[in-house]
C-alpha cells in the first residue's frame, strides 16, 4: 500500500514540473503557416539551411516590426514554429580568422 502511493505521488510530482501545455510546438501545412506569417504577422523568409536530411529549418522575420519566427519544415511539408520572439537584430558576420572583440572574464 505504501510503495504504491509514494509511486503515485511521485508519477503525479514529476509530471507537475513538466513544461505547460503551451509550451507544445504548433505543426500545419507550410502553406497555412506561412500564409499566416505573412499576412498576420508581416513576416518573410530570410534564410534557411538543413538541419538533417529529413529536416529543413527556416527563419522569418519582420524587418519593421522585429517579430521573428523559426520553422523546422520535413519533406512532406509538415511545418512546425519552434521558436519566435520579437527585437530582432542582424548580426555582421566576421570573415573567418578575425578574432572577436568581446573577451570573457
Amino acid at each position: 500500500m505504501w510503495k504504491r502511493l509514494i509511486s503515485l505521488s511521485l508519477t503525479f510530482g514529476l509530471a507537475a514540473l513538466g513544461p505547460p501545455a503551451s509550451a507544445q510546438m504548433t505543426c500545419g501545412s507550410r502553406e497555412t503557416i506561412r500564409g499566416t506569417l505573412e499576412t498576420v504577422y508581416q513576416e518573410s523568409l530570410v534564410g534557411r539551411g538543413l538541419q538533417s536530411s529529413t529536416r529543413m529549418v527556416e527563419v522569418w522575420r519582420a524587418s519593421e516590426q522585429g517579430n521573428w519566427t523559426i520553422l523546422v519544415v520535413t519533406p512532406e511539408g509538415l511545418t512546425c514554429i519552434v521558436a519566435s520572439g520579437v527585437a530582432w537584430s542582424d548580426a555582421t558576420p566576421k570573415p573567418l580568422g578575425v578574432e572577436s572583440q568581446y573577451r570573457p572574464g
